[in-house]
């Protein structure tokens, strides 16, 4: 795994060992920077729930974001994403969070902290990325041309419209679909 574009083009990122985790395949990860620099913009403020090794967070820096975030409940994948951060000398412009999803979206409302881009690619078949939707629009936590896009197996069932956000792309990938989300569209 590796930023695929930006300042730090090329870095290969550590990774973390075992099957907990499925890291985004750079091929799928391209497709997916291509579509949002393409269609949507640029991205100061960048939230990566889910983050694992850090590589969609930490490619946002590389392509210009000013800060982002990078959430996860695993101390291994913290340790694998500060060593991202130290790597790709990014430390200034990031912050990993030791907590799960819940806690660290109610911390960013308590906060007052909002979001141009949200990642979230959250173990697959729990519906954590349905109820990460739904805590992210009740605490208003995606700025109003903001976007956020889901990561989950084909199999999984995505509504359209999660409160206030709307589906407005979805795209398939072998096993995996990523989907579009943003506020009323």
């Amino acid at each position: 795994m590796r930023i695929i574009s930006g300042t730090k083009r090329g870095t290969k990122l550590n990774t973390l060992e075992g099957n907990n985790t499925r890291p985004t395949l750079d091929r799928v990860k391209e497709s997916l920077f291509d579509i949002l620099y393409s269609k949507y913009g640029n991205y100061d403020v960048v939230l990566d729930l889910f983050s694992g090794s850090g590589s969609l967070g930490l490619e946002t820096i590389s392509r210009g974001s000013k800060f982002v975030y990078l959430c996860d409940n695993s101390k291994e994948a913290i340790d694998v994403i500060k060593s991202n951060m130290l790597k790709c000398k990014f430390e200034l412009q990031s912050e990993a969070l030791y907590n799960d999803y819940v806690y660290c979206l109610k911390n960013f409302k308590e906060k007052k902290i909002t979001f141009d881009l949200i990642f979230l690619d959250p173990p697959y078949g729990k519906g954590l990325g349905i109820e990460a939707l739904r805590l992210i629009d009740e605490y208003g936590l995606l700025k109003e041309n903001g976007i956020i896009v889901l990561e989950e197996d084909v199999l999984e069932n995505i509504p359209n419209n999660v409160g206030s956000l709307d589906k407005i792309d979805e795209r398939k990938y072998g096993r995996i679909k990523i989907y579009f989300y943003v506020k009323g569209a």
